[in-house]
């Protein structure tokens, strides 16, 4: 069995010998453990730091391409390199290395294809307090849409077995943490959570530079990924919203109409016609994007029946 530890990169050179440092060589249930950095267009010596460190594996973009595909590079190359088990971690070494084996163990066990680490977020000094309460609202609306139990999703520490990871796709530049798990809960993949502990902070995070961007960048992935997994649910509910709201405008209409002739109330009759066409149009949508969905889900079997027989070769 063979474990890859992956870690995306950014001008990481401060902080990824640290790292590194607290990540283990060798880990229960695998023969080899070997680690991989996707450098992500770098300006700095981390790759040479990395080579430096031991790193068996470094992949470059030649610019910086963004978080979520840094991620998907490292999960393709961590299936080119015969990956059983990959693991996620950061290279500003928040999480604790020891519990690589916690997030693995569970993908050993077959119990859960993807394992992702629940951090003790109240416990967490260097979260603010709005933080901390959105970190557990964006957890909440991840679970909502993608049916599962997932206590922590922005956590980026997580355990992926090979079939999921033939499975993941990640349409995002900005962040993979909420869109996998979100694709995976709609693919009937089996999520786990484990409690994982934190180190001290040691950098600002890039990702989170301030909370509106943040809390807007973050409602544009769950959304964008609920219409691209569950469009009718979205278009028809979108639609009823409309519809009803228009014939409750048109019901006002009416109800003057017959009092005195409806005289002054022709807005009404224009906006409840407006609505309705809305919403008949969000149903014709949704029933459109259900069929483009389908081609969707049709396409990626084709993809994953392609990816293993390429692995059985």
């Amino acid at each position: 069995m063979k474990l890859i530890i992956q870690i995306p990169c950014l001008n990481e050179a401060e902080t990824l010998a640290i790292a590194l440092a607290d990540l283990p060589r060798e880990v229960d249930g695998f023969d080899t453990v070997e680690w991989l950095i996707i450098d992500d267009g770098s300006t700095d010596d981390t790759s040479r730091i990395a080579r430096e460190n031991g790193v068996h594996h470094i992949v470059r973009h030649p610019v910086n391409r963004g978080l979520a595909v840094g991620f998907m590079t490292g999960i393709e190359t961590c299936l080119k390199l015969g990956a059983d088990v990959i693991v996620n971690t950061d290279a500003d070494n928040q999480y604790c290395g020891a519990d690589v084996g916690k997030l693995t163990a569970p993908v050993l066990a077959h119990e859960a294809d993807i394992v992702i680490g629940a951090r003790p977020i109240d416990q967490t000094e260097h979260f603010s307090w709005i933080k901390k309460k959105l970190q557990r609202l964006g957890s909440w609306a991840v679970r909502i849409a993608s049916k599962t139990d997932v206590v922590d999703a922005p956590s980026g520490f997580r355990a992926i077995s090979r079939e999921a990871a033939l499975r993941l796709n990640v349409f995002s530049a900005y962040t993979y943490t909420l869109e996998t798990i979100i694709q995976a809960g709609q693919s009937n993949l089996r999520i786990a959570s484990v409690p994982v502990r934190t180190n001290a902070d040691l950098r600002p995070s890039r990702l989170v530079k301030n909370i509106p961007t943040y809390v807007k960048r973050s409602l544009l992935t769950i959304l964008r990924v609920f219409v691209i997994y569950r469009p009718l649910a979205f278009f028809i509910y979108t639609g009823l919203v409309f519809l009803l709201t228009g014939v409750g405008i048109g019901s006002r209409f009416i109800y003057y109409y017959i009092a005195s002739g409806g005289e002054g109330h022709v807005q009404s009759l224009i906006l409840a016609s407006l609505c309705i066409t809305l919403g008949v149009l969000s149903f014709m949508m949704g029933l459109m994007a259900d069929l483009i969905a389908t081609n969707r889900k049709l396409l990626e079997k084709i993809s994953l029946g392609i990816k293993q027989d390429r692995d059985e070769r």
